[in-house]
């Protein structure tokens, strides 16, 4: 029988936060399943979504694994991703190469929470950017992945940036985060991808991003109006998740806004490219 300090540890790592969610150093845990070497150039298909730790509810498997057979992205960027200690169920039925980014491990739930980037192919290279500061409350930082491809055209490289942007803090914290980004981002001169969770939920935000957005000579992938509208937002808030890219093509008929699925509070976000 479960003694009174048993009790109380576990009302503790519930209740919390400073005892529930334990930061972590940058590192990335990393699965291999496909056997492909090279991104085809021709067509570069994105899935980006912010799952808000649902990907271990059956129906968010259901509509996950629905997007995946019905578009078959190449890239997929997750947000709010969830990976639990005890198992790697991820590895049973994901046929791709994927690299997940934890910036806490919930010890409550035994899981890590973070960043998830999946590919056709194995990054050439991977880097983890987490932020200096922290959210209020839960105090955990937000966290980037940045990946790099090769594409059938060997010429150059892709280079992928999965982001979740920081929250609930001043705008300065905001521009922080988003300059170090920027430096990170400055050095690749070849085709870029920069989608994820933004969190641009006030004007000023939104502009804040697309300064930075603009120095990096970005565009944003452009849903027709019907498609925006269901991107997730705060009333009436710019939308919050946004697909960037350079040196890419965008095909418009392929950017697509899954409203049908609900497993999350967020709307799945499809693009695809051709590099040019």
């Amino acid at each position: 029988m479960p003694n009174i300090q048993e009790h109380v540890n576990t009302l503790i790592t519930k209740f919390v936060p400073g005892y529930r969610f334990i930061r972590l150093q940058e590192l990335t845990i990393d699965k291999n399943n496909s056997i492909q070497t090279k991104i085809n150039s021709k067509s570069i298909k994105v899935l980006s979504w912010n799952v808000a730790k649902q990907n271990y509810n059956k129906t968010w498997v259901k509509d996950f694994s629905k997007i995946i057979e019905n578009y078959q992205p190449n890239l997929i960027f997750l947000q709010e991703f969830s990976l639990r200690l005890e198992a790697d169920e991820w590895s049973k039925w994901l046929k791709m190469n994927w690299n997940f980014a934890p910036n806490f491990v919930d010890i409550h739930h035994q899981s890590y929470s973070g960043i998830f980037t999946a590919s056709t192919i194995s990054p050439l290279t991977k880097k983890v950017i987490t932020t200096k500061d922290y959210e209020p409350i839960v105090r955990t930082p937000k966290i980037s992945l940045i990946t790099e491809y090769l594409l059938s055209e060997q010429s150059t490289t892709l280079l992928t940036i999965n982001s979740h942007l920081i929250n609930f803090v001043d705008l300065n914290k905001f521009k922080i985060q988003l300059k170090e980004l920027e430096l990170a981002l400055s050095t690749h001169r070849g085709p870029l991808i920069f989608s994820g969770d933004f969190n641009t939920w006030s004007q000023k935000r939104a502009v804040i991003l697309n300064q930075v957005i603009t120095k990096l000579g970005l565009t944003p992938v452009i849903f027709a109006p019907h498609e925006k509208e269901k991107i997730k937002r705060f009333l009436l808030s710019p939308p919050l998740d946004h697909i960037f890219y350079r040196n890419l093509s965008a095909k418009k008929a392929s950017a697509k806004v899954l409203d049908k699925i609900c497993s999350s509070d967020h709307k799945p976000l499809l693009a695809e490219f051709t590099y040019i």
